[in-house]
């Protein structure tokens, strides 16, 4: 297998603070990976790694074949977490330059920009200053800024933050149709939702540390099977239920996991005439909570 990244033993530490403790790590070409974790877990300072923003303190990066991730640069699409653009200038302007500064020429860079703005549902805003723009449409401006060199390995480091459904969908489809072309993708998110339904692997990291890495099937048998309800009506019943380890509660679906030595048929005789039940069935953990369970939590999400 070719991989399109590996991380080798790496360490990151800031004064006191070790921000990425000994992380390793192999990416396959022409995947989607998913970077999950909660706020502080060090995802942004692991890809600021990949970037040669931020060089390691221990271990070794290789990305696309090359130990110097900085000579590969200009094969690489990055959008980082703290998004911005220049205000003042044109929208097409923006995008054509980030072509330029990727080595595209002038003439190209203006014909790739005119052919994204089309595809992408902007066309109308070519001539217009980007403070004019909404917040979706800025999301997209940027995306399509890294995007435009046509880079061999793209990372977006929260790319969905902040989007409402529909262009969560438009940045979705980004992703997937990159996947299609042979691209590499990365992407840190906080939605596990998100990351189940388009990622092939998915790596954790919680404190610094690697807590699980693997395809969403191997990562999602980490957990125990659960029992998974659709139901109406009042869910507190729920959290009376004999034979019940825990319960995450969603407010209309809710997993179940039970007791050892539980029969499921027990539950849902405990449910009829409780609940209006729609779907009760049994099935691996979800990756949320696979997420929950990972990294220390407590109490139902």
């Amino acid at each position: 297998m070719d991989y399109a990244l590996t991380l080798d033993g790496i360490t990151k530490r800031f004064g006191e603070v070790v921000a990425v403790d000994d992380v390793s790590l192999r990416v396959p070409e022409g995947c989607i990976y998913g970077f999950i974790g909660p706020n502080g877990a060090g995802k942004t300072t692991t890809i600021r790694m990949i970037m040669s923003i931020f060089y390691p303190d221990a271990g070794r990066i290789t990305v696309l074949g090359s130990a110097t991730p900085e000579s590969v640069k200009d094969r690489l699409g990055y959008l980082p977490e703290e998004k911005g653009l220049y205000k003042k200038m044109k929208t097409g302007e923006l995008v054509a330059y980030f072509g330029k500064l990727k080595g595209l020429g002038g003439e190209e860079a203006r014909t790739r920009t005119e052919a994204l703005l089309a595809e992408f549902g902007l066309a109308d805003w070519i001539d217009k200053k980007t403070e004019a723009l909404s917040k979706g449409m800025a999301q997209k401006v940027q995306i399509l800024s890294t995007l435009i060199h046509e880079p061999e390995l793209v990372i977006l480091d929260e790319p969905f933050a902040g989007l409402d459904p529909v262009n969560v969908q438009v940045v979705r489809d980004v992703i997937l149709n990159m996947k299609r072309q042979g691209r590499t993708v990365i992407f840190s998110t906080h939605v596990m939702e998100q990351a189940e339904q388009i990622c092939d692997y998915i790596f954790l990291i919680n404190k610094g540390r690697k807590v699980l890495d693997g395809t969403i099937a191997e990562v999602r048998r980490t957990g125990d099977e659960a029992v998974v309800v659709d139901y109406e009506g009042d869910g507190s019943i729920l959290k009376r239920l004999r034979g019940v380890r825990r319960v995450s509660d969603a407010g209309k679906t809710a997993e179940i996991f039970l007791a050892e030595g539980t029969n499921p048929q027990d539950i849902l005789k405990q449910l009829v005439g409780q609940l209006q039940i729609r779907r009760f069935d049994m099935r691996e953990p979800s990756l949320h909570e696979v997420f929950i369970r990972a990294v220390g939590g407590e109490t139902d999400a």
